[in-house]
């Protein structure tokens, strides 16, 4: 007999709101009128990542703009471009890769704030749209380009981009790939199915393919898992937009916490920072804000590219 047990459910903090003079109050944008069914969005926060000195840097997609915010919850403007910039992580100290929607991978220089293009088409074929990304220890760099697939078209694709430019599609039926994390020993790469309300685990070979890809966890309501992170203990946090919760799932997929924002039910994505990793940052992407909650264990480390993809 399986004893099942309720995760503890805690509600998260808002840490920082974005200031009224970032906000683009009324203005309509292609990606809101494709996205939010034409309702108009005064910014849609994803992407956080935190840099070595504890701030954390989102992006805002319909308006094309990077934001720096302070560990005391101060913004500051990075950039601000003609682009639909989604996930990033650091390539070096200086620079992130962002997963453009519009433009495919691009390299921000923080600094400078300029942008420029990283990986813009395949085989000279533009990317259906891509969404999120992660690199390995090796400096591979494994992204989703989730454009509008769903179950009605589950043609949605992961690829990981060699540091010599070799590019490899690993997925190419995905329902909607989202966020996605690697295991700690680099084994296992977890893949966020948003229109499947699913969360996928796949094994990475040696040799560099796939293989006996299977559905590790399920989720259910109007919009499924998103952006998502690993904890040092082995942990996957799931950011699931269409409930405003992020899940916490052990090694079995079971839920042994749930995290509810006490701002909007649009909770996208999910980045560690604070002292010793141990705060986890949320965007609720709707409302602009920034939420945050103490976690028991501490995110794990993130690595970054090593040479520049040609």
């Amino acid at each position: 007999m399986f004893l099942i047990t309720q995760p503890a459910v805690r509600d998260t903090q808002v840490f920082s709101a974005m200031p009224e003079r970032f906000r683009k109050t009324g203005m309509r944008s292609v990606w809101a009128d494709s996205n939010r069914g034409g309702h108009p969005v005064d910014s849609f926060l994803e992407g956080p990542v935190v840099d070595d000195l504890g701030n954390l840097y989102v992006t805002d997609i319909p308006f094309g703009r990077v934001f720096r915010i302070s560990v005391n919850g101060d913004w500051d403007l990075v950039a601000e471009y003609d682009g639909e910039p989604n996930g990033a992580k650091f390539f070096d100290a200086d620079h992130l890769v962002v997963t453009d929607y519009k433009n495919g991978l691009m390299l921000l220089d923080i600094r400078s704030g300029k942008v420029e293009p990283f990986l813009e088409r395949r085989n000279t074929e533009r990317f259906k749209g891509v969404n999120d990304l992660v690199f390995d220890s090796r400096g591979n760099l494994y992204f989703t380009d989730q454009g509008q697939s769903g179950l009605h078209d589950p043609s949605g694709r992961v690829y990981r981009l060699a540091p010599d430019g070799k590019l490899d599609a690993l997925i190419t039926n995905a329902p909607s790939p989202n966020g996605l994390v690697l295991s700690a020993d680099e084994k296992f790469l977890y893949v966020a199915m948003t229109r499947g309300n699913c969360v996928w685990r796949t094994p990475l070979f040696p040799d560099g393919s796939i293989g006996k890809a299977g559905q590790f966890f399920t989720s259910y309501g109007p919009s499924g898992p998103d952006g998502m992170a690993m904890d040092e203990a082995g942990r996957l946090i799931v950011c699931n937009p269409g409930l405003g919760w992020a899940w916490v799932l052990n090694a079995r997929a079971e839920p042994v916490e749930v995290l509810r924002s006490i701002a909007g039910a649009s909770m996208t994505n999910v980045a560690f920072g604070g002292k010793d990793r141990r705060t986890a940052y949320f965007t609720e992407s709707v409302t602009g804000t920034i939420l945050r909650a103490e976690m028991t264990e501490a995110g794990s480390v993130l690595h970054q590219g090593r040479n520049r993809a040609s």
